[in-house]
């Protein structure tokens, strides 16, 4: 049977998550969807889906037109191994000490680096955007200066990829979120792989809506690489979920929106430990 890739763009994450849940509803049912932000500062997401079988096209316009997207694009991906064909372009990606790969450069992985194998997948997360990396190096920076944090949250977690950055080089308990569940089943799969599945919790959830994350609250340590806007709207719970001398690294962020970011944190009592900056995008490491 022909493989079927459909994709659309439409305008903010709460219409791309509402067209992400009416796939459920096309015939044949998505072999899998997901959505992601195109991360070009222009607040366009993406919502694709692949489908053992030509999908019902009426259908598809119907659920564009009610969410204001952009009409889908539907193609046969072909008799191609079209996962072979992703993971052939993504290529090992070193950010300090941590190497993100696939399993098809497992071999090749140095073995004086941390590696952090992840899957080609429809999560955010394979570590070539500059936000991951930044986030890594942060992390790896925050290590090298000592400090050592023992409860650690990833929110906005996709493939889980900081997630296992932490539970590679800390003896910490570690809890992954996202608002997306195949990006949660993503984390899950990817811990597993990576053999650490008992050390990292991967929940659904937006922000810290979830039982878990307040219950293992407050934490050392929150990693958070989403967009500038929700990181702002976070700030009241990141001060809820936190003590005073916790560390957050915060990403998703262009480099015009850092200080907005950065003043929004100091005035919930957060203030600057370090900025690093790759292209146009930073991870903003604050302290409380």
């Amino acid at each position: 049977m022909t493989l079927y890739h459909a994709i659309t763009e439409v305008g903010s994450k709460a219409a791309a998550q509402a067209i992400f849940d009416a796939l459920d509803e096309v015939y044949p049912a998505p072999k899998a969807s997901g959505t992601h932000d195109r991360d070009d500062g222009t607040g366009i997401w993406e919502v694709g889906a692949y489908f053992d079988g030509r999908p019902d096209e009426t259908m598809l316009a119907i659920i564009a037109t009610m969410h204001g997207a952009k009409e889908f694009s539907v193609a046969p991906v072909g008799t191609k191994d079209w996962m072979a064909q992703v993971r052939a372009g993504l290529t090992p990606v070193r950010a300090g000490r941590f190497i993100v790969y696939g399993s098809h450069d497992r071999e090749s992985v140095p073995s004086n680096l941390i590696g952090l194998e992840i899957e080609a997948a429809l999560a955010f997360g394979t570590g070539h955007h500059a936000t991951t990396q930044g986030c890594l190096i942060a992390f790896d920076k925050l290590l090298r200066q000592g400090y050592w944090p023992k409860r650690i949250a990833d929110i906005g977690g996709g493939t889980g990829v900081l997630a296992m950055a932490a539970a590679r080089s800390c003896a910490a308990d570690i809890i992954a979120s996202d608002i997306d569940a195949l990006a949660t089943e993503t984390a899950k799969a990817n811990a597993r792989a990576n053999r650490l599945n008992g050390r990292i919790r991967c929940v659904t959830a937006a922000g810290f809506q979830h039982s878990e994350l307040r219950a293992r609250a407050p934490y050392d340590l929150i990693l958070s690489n989403i967009l500038a806007g929700p990181l702002k709207r976070l700030a009241p719970q990141m001060v809820r979920h936190t003590n005073p001398g916790s560390v957050l690294i915060l990403s998703g962020i262009l480099a015009r929106q850092a200080a907005s970011v950065e003043a929004v944190y100091r005035g919930w009592g957060f203030s600057r430990r370090d900025i690093l900056r790759r292209g146009e995008w930073v991870a903003l490491t604050l302290q409380r």
